[in-house]
């Protein structure tokens, strides 16, 4: 019997991916668990697995196809379903056989509370139970149990929808009282098209009567980045505070260490110290580490430290996220970063690379250039921007010296902060790079 595959629920609110690549043909056998499909979504480049062993009797979709969530993917005859999969054929079939991406994981951010799973939930099993690490983290998160949980996945696999459904059948606690209604929180992603805004755009005339012209699509990437900018600039008021930072110490610092930091298999730069400036003024400022709830009149301030940092790429501009950048040695933060960004040149970051950042940092020294204005990476508040150093003639104790000097741009969010906040904010930051020594101490 032909049994479809969709595209599964790539979580975090992802609503659709572009196909990169179909990994098999038709008429192929195939194993369970053995890439189909290589799909790009906002987040990351995901190779989908297939839920089962097979044959792909149809491939319903091309490489370049923007396709979203539930639509039909490989349609499968002589399917092999491993065993524990019957039970679940009473279900919907496409539903399970959306298996979850192997890079997708559970969103690390603060989850609400949720109440466990009831006493008349399926008996616990014995031995392992066979779920994926995000799965895991997102019981946890829940308070999920994922020894009672009926898993309707290949093979008998929980998977998140498995989780998510053992805590909305759980009945509520009739002791407890009526929890407070939470304002839905702002939708991180928006619908096409690209223009926003109650003003519409104007028809575009046509350019070929001019000369010659070729359109290009643009690539999923591109039109995400295109939507989340527009996003940004029209809801957030922006301004940028302008700074410029003396790292002269800091620089000779670096080179004095950059032999030593080889050995042990890093190569100093001067990124690394910047995240560690940032983080430690952060702890100092934290109204900046946050994200505002206009429905709710708050301010959500997170406790956490990870900061995202931009990456060009040849596809677009990419921004893994380094996790909890203030308790991080320095050799280990340059490590992490270094490998992060491979990754993401490479297109093989994770969407767990991706996501929960708290605060930006965008360096376009390398690029050349005296300064930008970057826009922020909505929910967050502010961003910094950092142009190339050069060397500059500066007073000091009244005489000319050459000093190189490093200019620094932060844009923030003018709902959330003042101007004297961000100039304070940016001073703590300049404090910590022009010290290196406290910077390392953790001044």
């Amino acid at each position: 019997m032909p049994r479809p595959f969709v595209l599964p629920d790539l979580g975090e609110g992802l609503t659709e991916a572009e196909v990169v690549k179909v990994l098999v043909q038709e008429g192929e056998l195939v194993r369970e668990d053995a890439p189909l499909l290589e799909v790009e979504t906002d987040k990351a480049t995901v190779e989908i697995p297939s839920p089962m062993s097979g044959r792909v009797e149809k491939i319903h979709v091309r490489a370049g196809q923007t396709v979203p969530v539930g639509q039909v993917l490989v349609t499968f005859g002589d399917a092999v379903v491993a065993p524990g999969k019957q039970a679940a054929d009473t279900l919907d079939s496409t539903r399970t056989l959306a298996p979850e991406p192997k890079t997708v994981v559970a969103d690390s951010g603060r989850a609400r509370q949720a109440p466990p799973v009831p006493a008349q939930s399926p008996a616990r099993r014995g031995g392992p139970v066979a779920a994926t690490p995000s799965t895991r983290r997102l019981a946890r998160e829940l308070g999920v149990d994922l020894r009672v949980v009926n898993g309707r996945g290949p093979g008998g696999r929980v998977t998140d929808d498995d989780v998510r459904a053992a805590v909305s059948e759980a009945p509520p606690d009739a002791a407890a009282p009526p929890a407070a209604p939470t304002p839905s929180p702002t939708p991180p992603a928006v619908a096409r098209p690209l223009a926003r805004g109650s003003v519409e755009p104007p028809p575009l005339p046509r350019f070929e009567q001019w000369g010659p012209i070729e359109r290009q699509p643009l690539s999923h990437l591109r039109r995400t980045i295109a939507e989340r900018m527009t996003l940004s600039a029209t809801l957030i008021p922006h301004v940028t505070h302008f700074d410029r930072v003396d790292i002269t110490d800091l620089d000779a610092l670096i080179r004095r260490n950059l032999e030593t930091g080889k050995a042990r298999g890093v190569t100093l730069t001067l990124t690394s110290f910047i995240l560690k400036a940032v983080a430690q003024a952060l702890l100092e400022h934290p109204h900046f580490n946050a994200s505002l709830d206009p429905a709710a009149g708050e301010l959500i301030v997170k406790r956490h430290v990870h900061l995202g940092v931009a990456v060009a790429t040849p596809r677009g501009l990419v921004v893994p996220v380094i996790r909890d950048v203030d308790q991080k040695p320095l050799l280990e933060l340059q490590r992490e970063l270094g490998a992060l960004a491979s990754r993401v040149r490479e297109g093989k970051a994770t969407l767990e690379d991706l996501r929960g950042g708290t605060f930006t940092v965008t360096n376009i020294g390398a690029l050349g250039g005296t300064g930008a204005i970057p826009i922020i990476n909505y929910p967050e508040v502010a961003i910094l921007g950092v142009a190339r150093g050069r060397e500059e003639p500066v007073v000091r104790e009244g005489a000319v010296v050459p000093r190189l000097l490093l200019p620094l741009s932060l844009t923030f969010d003018h709902r959330v902060a003042d101007g004297a906040d961000g100039a304070r904010f940016a001073s703590a930051i300049v404090r910590r790079l022009e010290h290196p020594d406290a910077l390392l101490l953790g001044f």
